[in-house]
């Protein structure tokens, strides 16, 4: 029995985004996606300032994930955007959503990188692990270690830390291109997108397919879920007639326009505006950014335009760095990129490392990298015309919302949407105002380029920026930071000098008996104290590991007590261990009890020495674990390959690198921006998806036994369930489960395990079927007591033979046998396991030499018939196969060869069992 259950981007929801379901096959639970929404809406803020309880609208997506995810036995991810990978580092870290997860390589670096460019662009601005406090002087807000109380939190953003983001994607396992995991198909849309194909024994095959893209673009080839044949375009063989497909409807009512014009229409706007002013272009920092990185630089390259283009990004060159070691991921016109117009690969000029660095498409000599906003004022100024390009495209947070609040307000800029964001944020709000001031015919999704309109209206948005502390404040919280740096050392130095205590208590208590009650005997029994001398070793705490020693005539550096003189290196070695000796008289000359013949030997009593006694067990000396583990490291570093090494060099370097660098005690502000918005606004739709036409006809080509319908609005659903209903052959049990919502296909399938004896899995003749392989068998069931699973052995064929033979009733007359006579057995059946495709069958022919051709639905001629197309002379090595119904497959035709041909491909599309 299949369960599913979305827990965000349901049907017949107004908010689509995220994706994230829960599909339950039998008793295996898999997590589909795990995005994350954006923390930052517009409409959400304004009614916090107004109201503290109001709930934010990701709150049951969060605690439903949460409850679940430490039941979950898969995950997988589809695409490396952060609507659909956002939510896993904070899963993994913080939800122990620990089970297997699966994505291909592209999936798993754009999905990393992404995730660090977010956690990075918030974090720098809001004080995520602690809540936020505001001021009550002035609407500030303010997060330092030693704050008081804060009034207003905010809300529960799920946003890992970096180190947290690198921990949770190292986990994942990376899979190519159709590795035989059951997992297999590619989506388009972003570089590495992923159709997943899961298949159950008890539940058959499931789909699962979202924001799918069949056309092809500049860096990626369509979805690999149509395919060209020889009648035109059809659905990949092995991702057809699935028994579940999982797909979305987003965009089942648009209808996009041409790429062409698409192209024109962006490539103009740009050029116009170019030429006195500036443009600013939202772009996410990962998976759509390389499209139009790619046009961008063909354009440049064409044109010979000499305005910089501008990424600001803390991952840019990161990515870019990954995908040009990715070229086997990518396609359209990037993979031809190095191939000359006769096919030979172009030369490299072995002079320019900048040219050997990556493909030729992908080198971007007119791109440049910006960490801030401020990073690219102090290159080129404001008015200097360029092209920014600005993560992330939703304009909530981060360098775009920085920067949008200056360039919109100067007239003449351009800011270009290319994609309508998550609804609520300050992307989506613009997107709406233009589509609002479009005519009918021009709006964005009836197939036509919309035109450019001018804003001129006031808006306020909410900036949080990290500043320096100044001032009173600075002074404070230096003062806090001295204060806690105190209380650890003398904390710690408390620790030590406990432990060291307690070690030293417990070697004195393994001392000899006869030496303590020696050294008793000499401090009782004399009576003649003339002076008293106490030493004492005193661990300062916090002085960096040093001490310091006082004595009755020195203090610091040579203490002078007679016999007892340390020098500084001595006095190192003593440093961990505190001790209050008293010394009385003239009893530090000891004499012994036994004498020897050159007469009394004198002995001094010595300065306490603790010896370090090895500790052993039953089984002799303790292994020290530590060292094993250090001499097992050692041997992995000698056996690493120089590139490995430095590799591990270079990034150990880039590690101190970002921890020299000390972040100044700093705080974080809020404050709102009117902005006067002055500049012009368009939109041109380069999300990169299906348009309802193109949705509409590959869902019936795949031509599921059922199907679900996800990430859609009311209206789109209700749209391509009509669509596929209008259809015959289309299937009518079509799901649509609202946020929250429960499913269930089929019906629960118990199933029990048996084990094959040795004797009966070798004479069982398998048949292979697709991926499996199929045979029948007859046994006996036998149940051992070295085993909890019963085995199924083989019986003898006398049984076998008279489980066969007819049953004799006892009021039938007794047949009495003949002589040379046998009885009668009944002979065993063929069974024929499959569902013939003549398309499939065409395919084997045409490789074989034999031609095929369909003469109707239903039927296909194979032979020279299928040459000669003609009824009135037809060839005798002529066959027809047709299809007559549901499992029953007629085939007519003259002896010859072809007819056995025919047949024996046709056994050979099938699992043949003889029952």
């Amino acid at each position: 029995m299949i369960t599913f259950t979305p827990l965000a981007g349901g049907a017949q929801s107004s908010q689509t985004t995220p994706l994230c379901y829960l599909l339950q096959v039998d008793d295996v639970r898999i997590l589909l996606d795990c995005g994350s929404p954006d923390w930052n809406l517009e409409e959400l803020a304004k009614k916090k300032e107004l109201d503290d309880n109001v709930e934010d609208p990701w709150d049951q997506y969060i605690r439903s994930l949460e409850s679940i995810a430490y039941t979950v036995d898969l995950v997988l991810l589809s695409h490396g955007d952060l609507s659909h990978t956002g939510l896993i580092p904070y899963a993994y870290s913080r939800w122990n959503l620990r089970a297997p997860s699966y994505c291909t390589l592209p999936v798993q670096a754009m999905a990393r990188i992404a995730a660090v460019d977010h956690a990075e662009a918030l974090r720098s601005e809001e004080d995520i692990d602690h809540g936020t406090t505001v001021a009550p002087a002035f609407d500030d807000i303010i997060s330092t270690g030693e704050s008081e109380e804060p009034k207003r939190t905010t809300g529960g953003k799920c946003v890992a830390t970096v180190k947290q983001i690198h921990e949770a994607f190292d986990s994942f396992t990376t899979l190519r291109y159709s590795q035989p995991i059951h997992l297999q198909g590619y989506a388009g849309h972003t570089l590495g997108g992923t159709i997943w194909k899961i298949r159950s024994p008890s539940s058959g095959t499931i789909i699962y397919a979202v924001d799918l893209n069949h056309t092809r673009e500049r860096h990626l080839d369509g979805t690999v879920i149509l395919r060209p044949t020889s009648g035109g375009v059809g659905v990949f063989e092995p991702l057809g007639r699935p028994d579940l497909l999982i797909t979305d409807a987003e965009r089942a009512l648009v209808v996009s326009s041409r790429r062409k014009d698409r192209d024109s229409f962006f490539l103009d706007t740009i050029t116009s505006t170019l030429r006195a002013n500036s443009l600013l272009i939202p772009c996410d920092s990962s998976t759509r950014l390389l499209e139009l990185l790619v046009l961008l630089d063909q354009h440049w390259s064409y044109s010979k335009l000499k305005s910089p283009i501008c990424l600001i990004s803390n991952t840019g060159a990161e990515m870019l760095t990954f995908v040009r070691s990715m070229m086997e991921w990518l396609g359209g016109t990037v993979s031809k990129e190095d191939l000359g117009e006769d096919g030979r690969k172009r030369k490299r000029n072995a002079a320019d490392e900048e040219q050997n660095l990556g493909a030729f498409a992908l080198r971007f000599p007119h791109l440049e990298f910006f960490s801030s906003p401020a990073a690219l004022t102090a290159m080129y100024p404001s008015s200097k015309p360029k092209l920014i390009l600005a993560v992330p495209a939703s304009l909530s947070h981060g360098p775009s919302r920085a920067l949008f609040a200056d360039f919109a307000s100067t007239h003449g800029n351009t800011v270009l949407l290319t994609s309508r964001a998550e609804e609520g944020t300050l992307s989506n709000l613009l997107f709406e105002r233009w589509n609002q001031r479009q005519d009918d015919h021009e709006k964005w999704d009836k197939g036509n380029i919309g035109s450019v309109i001018e804003l001129d209206e006031t808006i306020t948005i909410k900036l949080n920026t990290k500043v320096p502390l100044q001032g009173t404040e600075l002074e404070g919280y230096l003062q806090g930071e001295r204060a806690a740096k105190e209380r650890e050392a003398a904390h710690q130095a408390a620790l030590v000098r406990t432990q060291m205590m307690l070690e030293a208590d417990e070697d004195d208590s393994d001392s000899d008996d006869s030496e303590i009650q020696s050294d008793n005997d000499l401090e009782g029994g004399d009576d003649m104290l003339d002076q008293d001398v106490k030493l004492t070793t005193v661990i300062e705490p916090g002085g960096g590991g040093g001490s310091r020693r006082r004595g009755k005539h020195g203090v610091d550096g040579v203490t002078e007590l007679g016999d007892w003189a340390f020098d500084q290196e001595e006095a190192l070695t003593k440093q961990l261990l505190s001790y209050d000796i008293y010394l009385k008289g003239n009893v530090s000359r000891t004499t012994s009890f036994f004498k020897t013949t050159a007469g009394q030997t004198q002995r001094f009593r010595m300065f306490p020495y603790i010896e370090r006694k090895r500790r052993v067990d039953s089984y002799g000396e303790t292994v020290d674990v530590g060292m094993w583990l250090r001499k097992g490291k050692a041997l992995e570093e000698y056996a690493e390959t120089e590139e490995v090494r430095e590799a591990k060099r270079a990034k150990l370097a880039e590690e101190e690198m970002k921890k020299a660098v000390a972040e100044p005690p700093s705080k974080f502000v809020s404050h709102n921006v009117d902005v006067k918005l002055a500049c012009k606004l368009c939109f041109v739709d380069m999300e990169g998806l299906n348009d309802g036409r193109a949705l509409k006809t590959i869902v019936p080509q795949v031509n599921p036994r059922k199907m679900i319908i996800v990430h859609a609005s009311s209206v789109a659903t209700e749209s391509l369930i009509d669509s596929c209903g209008a259809i015959r052959t289309m299937t009518k049990e079509i799901y649509a489960p609202a946020l929250g919502d429960s499913c269930q296909i089929g019906q629960h399938t118990d199933s029990f395990s048996i084990s094959l004896s040795d004797e009966l899995l070798a004479s069982i003749k398998m048949s292979t079927f697709e991926d499996n392989e199929v045979g029948f068998v007859v046994g006996r069931v036998a149940s051992h007591a070295t085993s909890s699973i019963p085995t199924l052995e083989p019986t003898s064929l006398t049984s076998v033979a008279e489980s066969m033979a007819p049953t004799v009733l006892d009021n039938e007359p007794a047949v009495t046998s003949t002589l040379a006579i046998r009885p009668i057995a009944k002979l065993p059946q063929s069974t024929m396991i499959g569902d013939l495709k003549l398309t499939a069958l065409k395919g084997r022919l045409a490789r074989l030499g034999v031609p095929a051709e369909f003469a109707g639905e239903g039927v296909l001629v194979c032979g020279g018939a299928a040459v000669k197309m003609s009824a009135e002379d037809i060839p005798n090595d002529t066959v027809a196969v047709r299809k007559t119904g549901r499992g029953k497959v007629v085939m007519e035709g003259t002896v010859s060869d072809v007819y056995y041909v025919v047949r024996r491909e046709i056994y050979n599309l099938h699992a043949l069992i003889a029952t």
